[in-house]
């Protein structure tokens, strides 16, 4: 039994047979570095956001200018200068990172040489953000027991308690804006 019979309908044949599928006027060759090219330009936007979340615990990298805010058909040579412009904003980003890489581990190898031999860096200083590190603290050199250890030379690096006590804006403000009364 027929499709057709089973649901008591007639199938019939269109009129006139469908028309070819278009042809476009971009060549072949152009079509293809297109498509290369929005290839290389993904490729390099996934560079760049792995640079940027690697950059991010150390201090961010430097925001791009906005260009264009409406959307647009770029040709190949557009396509180019996108491309061009990713790369050059991936090696910037990269030479950024090495930069702040060696910036902390010379202030590791200083904390290093602080703790052994507190002596020789008196009154140095070095934070937890200069070592990459989040959060608040430092290391200090300082002199045991003030002004006598200072003249015996007896010096010792200590890790600050970390950050301030946050108090609230609102005891502050109400104390200075509050009438003072003075009673002879």
């Amino acid at each position: 039994m027929e499709l057709a019979e089973l649901f008591g309908q007639v199938i019939v044949a269109p009129a006139k047979p469908l028309p070819p599928p278009r042809t476009f006027d971009i060549e072949t060759g152009e079509l293809a570095a297109r498509r290369s090219l929005r290839r290389q330009i993904a490729k390099l936007e996934r560079e760049l956001a792995d640079a940027f979340v690697t950059a991010f615990p150390m201090g961010g990298l430097a925001s791009p200018a906005a260009t264009h805010s409406e959307p647009r058909l770029l040709d190949l040579e557009q396509l180019e200068r996108v491309r061009d412009d990713l790369a050059e904003r991936v090696r910037a980003a990269r030479a950024t990172i090495s930069e702040l890489a060696e910036q902390h581990a010379a202030n590791r190898l200083l904390l290093e040489r602080m703790l052994l031999e507190p002596g020789k860096y008196r009154f140095a200083r070095v934070s937890r953000n200069d070592l990459g590190e989040l959060g608040c603290g430092a290391w200090h050199v300082r002199p045991r027991l003030g002004l006598i250890g200072m003249l015996m030379g007896w010096w010792q690096v200590k890790l600050s308690s970390g950050c301030p006590l946050a108090r609230g804006r609102g005891l502050a403000v109400a104390a200075r804006s509050a009438p003072r009364l003075w009673y002879a």
